[in-house]
């Protein structure tokens, strides 16, 4: 069966510069490790996607539609990967202001420069080069990609939905044909619950998207039950001190 817009399917990709075969991207943790790329805190193996909401690069979005389950190699232009060289990005700073934070500027150095992360290009006098743009922006880049499967099943597919737009941990999510319950243990702001509202809406075909918050146990009931148990295990010891005296 033909992939097609908002159909899930479950990947696996390496993602490796043309021009020199280097790997930067893949959901195989042997392949990061032998590449010197994986981190403590990034989770390996095949992910779900939905096709169309641009939860991967815009060529492997584009170029999956249409395909069956099986392996593909896609080569990615800057403009479906990381995007172009823009000018605009790259701006003098201040070395001083660098000096003030306490950061000794140097080349290749990044640096988080008003909430925007940048790499340092030069150092110059007074003067220092950051670099904005996205450390791959400009390259050609090769995916490999295999599609594992289709996912049909509507539970998988909305849970993975969110694990991709959410982010985090603590939620569930109960679907049925019409309208959908998400649990979480954060109150989501709103602007995300009406996003997230209008998505769900539009590709699971639904009626209506509920929010729900998963109040956690207050801490002193939480320690009154703690104080409970531990007299409840302090009655069992001294009765069988008891019993052993007796005897």
């Amino acid at each position: 069966m033909a992939i097609k817009k908002h159909d899930f399917v479950e990947i696996e990709y390496t993602g490796r510069l043309e021009e020199d075969d280097i790997v930067f991207d893949t959901t195989d943790e042997t392949l990061a490790k032998e590449s010197g790329i994986n981190g403590p805190n990034t989770e390996y193996g095949p992910i779900i996607i939905c096709i169309g909401e641009n939860q991967v690069l815009e060529g492997i979005d584009k170029n999956l539609i249409g395909k069956e389950p099986g392996s593909y190699k896609f080569k990615l232009i800057p403009e479906e990967a990381f995007g172009k060289k823009d000018a605009r990005l790259i701006q003098l700073i201040p070395t001083r202001k660098f000096i003030k934070e306490n950061i000794q500027p140097a080349l290749g150095l990044q640096v988080n420069v008003d909430g925007a992360m940048g790499v340092i290009r030069t150092v110059t006098g007074g003067r220092t080069l950051v670099d904005f743009n996205h450390p791959l922006s400009g390259k050609d880049v090769v995916y490999d990609v295999k599609v594992k499967r289709l996912v049909t099943d509507r539970k998988e597919q909305a849970e993975a939905y969110l694990n991709i737009t959410l982010r985090i941990k603590d939620k569930e999510i109960n679907i049925t044909d019409s309208a959908a319950d998400i649990r979480t243990k954060i109150d989501l702001p709103d602007d995300i619950k009406a996003n997230l509202s209008t998505k769900m809406k539009e590709i699971f075909k639904l009626d209506d998207i509920k929010f729900t918050v998963q109040k956690e146990t207050p801490k002193k009931e939480k320690k009154e039950e703690k104080e409970e148990n531990n007299k409840e295990k302090s009655e069992e010891q001294a009765e069988k001190h008891q019993k052993i005296d007796k005897s």
